[in-house]
């Protein structure tokens, strides 16, 4: 039986499988080995805890900066789980106020390109960690779109997964959209909500990065090796951790 994709929480709404994706080559990403989230600072609730430690989940990989951690929270305390904090993201914006004149998902493709810029010491750490773990693996930062959606769509693509596929599982925070404005309005009290489009996470955003990435070093391997200085051993490694053939 294939596992849901979306995994359901009571105190979280963006929880996600990233396996069952095929590859160019015909293979398949693992179900049960890699996980992508909103905040764990939100973890819950003895059911959300139960859920949690039956995913047997080893590393959470934390992208959110040490002050967003310090506002809100980081994951309890739980046995047995590696907790990593890899800022990846070095210039601030906040989409609450995103101009609604903006061309919004040019500008947040934009902001995606400074952080592959920018963070590629967290990036290198991340994808090295998930290549090594022995355990599964879940990546987050406050929303689960931005800072994870490009982690994601940078682990699929280093797996040769189709970018209409990368795509797509980009678009799924949609699903989440609701809930993300719910809380934010919620969280803000007497605070205008100026970007309409806050909390959607449309296909086009994710292209036009990848496809940005893909004309400034030819291709996202590329990106990988000359900029993260990936080696070709964990990139092996990243594709025996979470590849399975199909």
């Amino acid at each position: 039986m294939t596992p849901d994709r979306l995994v359901p929480f009571q105190s979280l709404c963006n929880f996600r499988d990233l396996g069952g994706y095929a590859t160019a080559d015909g293979r398949t990403t693992r179900w049960r080995t890699l996980y992508r989230a909103d905040s764990l600072g939100r973890l819950s609730g003895e059911a959300d805890r139960r859920r949690f430690a039956e995913l047997g989940i080893g590393t959470v990989i934390d992208l959110r900066y040490p002050w967003e951690i310090a506002a809100a929270g980081r994951l309890p305390a739980t046995d047995g789980v590696t907790w990593l904090n890899l800022s990846i993201e070095h210039r601030t914006y906040d989409q609450s106020q995103i101009d609604p004149d903006l061309d919004p998902w040019r500008y947040l493709a934009d902001r995606y390109a400074e952080v592959a810029a920018d963070g590629t010491a967290e990036l290198r750490r991340a994808v090295e960690t998930i290549a090594a773990a022995d355990a599964p693996v879940v990546f987050h930062c406050a929303s689960g779109k931005d800072r994870t959606g490009l982690l994601a769509a940078l682990v699929l693509a280093l797996l040769d997964v189709p970018v209409e596929t990368i795509a797509a599982d980009f678009a799924l925070t949609e699903l989440a959209t609701r809930a993300l404005r719910e809380r934010w309005l919620a969280e803000h009290p007497g605070r205008e909500l100026r970007w309409p489009g806050y909390g959607r996470a449309p296909a086009t955003i994710i292209r036009l990065f990848l496809a940005d990435l893909a004309a400034a070093h030819g291709s996202v391997h590329e990106y990988a090796a000359t900029r993260l200085q990936l080696d070709d051993g964990v990139l092996a490694a990243l594709r025996a951790r979470l590849l399975m053939s199909s």
